[in-house]
């Protein structure tokens, strides 16, 4: 194998732009978000993942610093003082944020960064940064929906089925970002993702 065919085989894809480009992951609670943000980290490994800091208590299998940097909402809102959040918002009575600095950072250096943030917050980002491209995942159904949040077993009935009411405001607001990925099957999705993100990474104007 010669070096051409091995720098194409070694580099994910060209990228046509010196700026990283911004890529935002919202939906609605359920839809499976961090599955296929997982598995779009895997088929594209130099993506930068900002991870947010919540307020809300760790679930079991999160990863402190991987998942999310769950905080105090003293320490929050000192953030929230100090212009340090790109976005935040209160979200079932808890606090949701992405990091300023980092993300700015990386985005100056040329590389690629993805947000898996909720609804609320990727309206904020795309108004501060309207060039940074908009993701919503949506599920099949509602029932599929209802039956995914039920069977994470994190939550009481009660909180479920204001996560569903949610739902249906979130899901109306399709129309504001760039693009829609129906999470019906995962790999199917998350080829749908990867496409989307090697078509940003060939542009020439933003």
């Amino acid at each position: 194998m010669n070096s051409l065919e091995t720098s194409f085989r070694t580099k994910p894809y060209f990228r046509s732009n010196k700026r990283g480009n911004l890529i935002i992951l919202s939906g609605p609670s359920g839809v499976g978000k961090t599955t296929l943000r997982e598995g779009l980290q895997k088929r594209i490994p130099d993506l930068r993942f900002s991870v947010s800091w919540t307020t809300r208590p760790q679930r079991p299998g999160e990863i402190m610093g991987q998942d999310y940097r769950f905080v105090s909402k003293k320490q929050f809102e000192e953030k929230m003082k100090a212009d340090g959040f790109l976005e935040w918002a209160r979200v079932h009575n808890e606090y949701y944020g992405t990091p300023k600095a980092p993300i700015l950072r990386w985005m100056g250096k040329g590389e690629d960064v993805l947000l898996d943030i909720d609804i609320q917050g990727a309206k904020q980002v795309k108004k501060q940064l309207p060039e940074s491209i908009g993701i919503i995942i949506l599920p099949p159904s509602k029932k599929e929906l209802q039956k995914r949040l039920i069977h994470r077993q994190t939550e009481p009935p009660s909180k479920i089925r204001i996560r569903l009411k949610n739902a249906e405001t979130e899901i109306g607001s399709k129309g504001r970002f760039d693009y829609a990925v129906t999470n019906q099957e995962i790999r199917s999705a998350v080829d749908d993702l990867e496409t989307i993100i090697k078509a940003a990474r060939l542009r020439v104007k933003k």
